[in-house]
């Protein structure tokens, strides 16, 4: 498996893949996601961006995550450890349901704090959605903090947001 930079011709199987982990979230009782998020237009600016990255085996894109620097306003609102304000975002992890279990995610997160490290951040910010609680656990076994909750959307549960100090 590698982990490489997405672009723009990738972004067909990078929908197909993110249908698969949705469809597996849903049938698994997970509403954190559904047919209107993640989306093409929220994929194309991470693309334009520079900011996508996906995992692939064999020529198959099975996972993708982007990070940045962008954090919704609602993260104002959470004690943050790391006062430097030097840190990175996760965003819209996901691997194909075929390959859940498969350690994809947890090399991944672990691929993030390589570029956190080499590229000067102190930390690694996210959220995740209460009512996936195998989300939460993976967080929590690497080693991220639950530091609060928020609200991203009034007709969902709440949001854990996680921290993770690298330096």
């Amino acid at each position: 498996m590698i982990i490489r930079k997405a672009n723009t011709d990738d972004l067909g199987n990078i929908m197909l893949m993110y249908n698969s982990c949705v469809n597996g979230m849903l049938k698994n009782g997970i509403d954190q996601w559904d047919s209107s998020y993640p989306n093409v237009d929220v994929i194309i600016a991470d693309l334009k961006a520079r900011t996508y990255f996906v995992a692939e085996e064999n020529g198959e894109i099975i996972g993708g995550i982007n990070i940045d620097e962008n954090q919704d306003k609602t993260y104002l609102t959470i004690g943050w450890k790391d006062k430097t304000n030097s840190f990175l975002v996760v965003h819209r992890l996901a691997v194909v349901e075929e390959k859940w279990g498969d350690g994809i995610g947890k090399k991944m997160m672990l691929f993030v704090e390589e570029v956190v490290a080499e590229e000067g951040y102190q930390s690694i910010r996210l959220d995740t959605y209460s009512g996936n609680p195998k989300a939460m656990e993976f967080y929590r076994r690497l080693g991220y903090t639950e530091l609060g909750t928020i609200d991203l959307k009034p007709e969902k549960d709440n949001y854990y947001c996680f921290e993770k100090i690298i330096k």
